[in-house]
């Protein structure tokens, strides 16, 4: 089998036999020009956090650029390079072997389930343990294939470095925006939090399909790796800006959870990926509270994640539509 028929195996059966006009995606909505300006994004060097500069960011971005975060460039690279080799199995073989806790999607987004998404994705829980025994447990991910037991170390590591990195920016954004510590806990919870792999597949007209649609992370905390193909886009002040993929930086957004939790000084951030003529990789990681935590809010009724993600799958089941924090403004 050559390369290109191993790789056109990997794509879920409906890429292969629609047109490209078919799976096209084209939103409802005019799309405002893309910024070709040098990357604005605020940066954050988190040897060196500058409570004024990273609370500017959240308040006028609601995301920023981290350099200097601790996690090695070489275990990025590896990571993705194990990830792709993930999603170059054959469909049916990812399809059969990649299930709860460790699941793999494709397609529609629950964003926005009446469009086609180009894209797929792992997902998995953070915690190490749970991740361990269920890949000893899949036929295909045997301690005796090096390759996965190359992917479940990466994994391993990578979430522990990553799970650091978030209570040090959760501590930081905290204190800034003056969060009780002692009632803090239970709004970051390494149980819930959740890793995310994504392959974006090429089209050959950039910027015309949606990997994944406009909207607003419904987490505390959002941390992006994106490789160099690009995709990622912020929207501010009435237009799209392409977030420019810089080597060893990542991309943190700030997610519903806590735009609540700081009574709307910090903002979610709308964000979108949009096609590009390669494939790209994501890793993304993000930051939960616990279940049955209650956010406190000024803003807001008190409410807990659980509700909050409850009513998000019923206005998407209803509407087609995420409705998110409007549902808790006080009547």
């Amino acid at each position: 089998m050559s390369g290109q028929e191993q790789d056109l195996s990997s794509y879920p059966p409906f890429f292969l036999h629609q047109s490209e006009s078919v799976r096209t995606v084209e939103p409802k909505d005019s799309i405002p020009p893309i910024s070709d300006e040098p990357d604005p994004i605020p940066c954050i060097d988190l040897q060196h956090l500058n409570p004024e500069e990273i609370g500017k960011a959240c308040r006028d971005w609601g995301m920023f650029r981290l350099v200097n975060h601790g996690i090695p460039m070489e275990l990025v690279t590896q990571l993705q390079e194990q990830s792709m080799k993930v999603f170059s199995l054959p469909f049916e073989d990812k399809q059969a072997s990649l299930q709860s806790p460790i699941t793999y999607f494709w397609g529609t987004a629950v964003l926005t389930p009446s469009r086609v998404a180009l894209r797929e994705k792992v997902h998995k829980m953070s915690r190490i343990e749970g991740i361990r025994a269920r890949l000893d447990l899949l036929p295909q991910m045997t301690t005796d294939d090096p390759m996965f037991i190359s992917f479940r170390n990466l994994l391993e590591e990578y979430g522990k470095h990553t799970a650091e990195l978030t209570r040090c920016l959760f501590e930081a954004l905290r204190k800034n925006v003056g969060i009780d510590h002692a009632l803090s806990k239970p709004y970051l919870s390494e149980d819930r939090g959740f890793l995310r792999l994504y392959r974006y597949f090429p089209c050959s007209k950039p910027n015309k399909e949606e990997g994944i649609s406009a909207h607003t992370d419904s987490t505390v905390l959002s941390i992006v790796n994106q490789d160099q193909v690009g995709g990622l886009q912020v929207f501010k002040d009435d237009r799209w800006i392409e977030i420019k993929p810089i080597p060893n930086t990542l991309i943190v957004n700030i997610g519903g959870m806590f735009q609540a939790m700081s009574n709307d000084e910090y903002k979610s951030a709308k964000h979108r990926v949009m096609n590009k003529q390669k494939e790209r990789i994501s890793i993304c990681y993000f930051a939960a509270p616990e279940d049955d935590a209650v956010i406190h809010s000024t803003k807001y009724k008190p409410f807990t994640y659980k509700d909050f993600t409850a009513q998000v799958q019923e206005d998407r089941k209803t509407t087609g539509n995420k409705v998110g924090l409007q549902r808790f403004k006080p009547t």
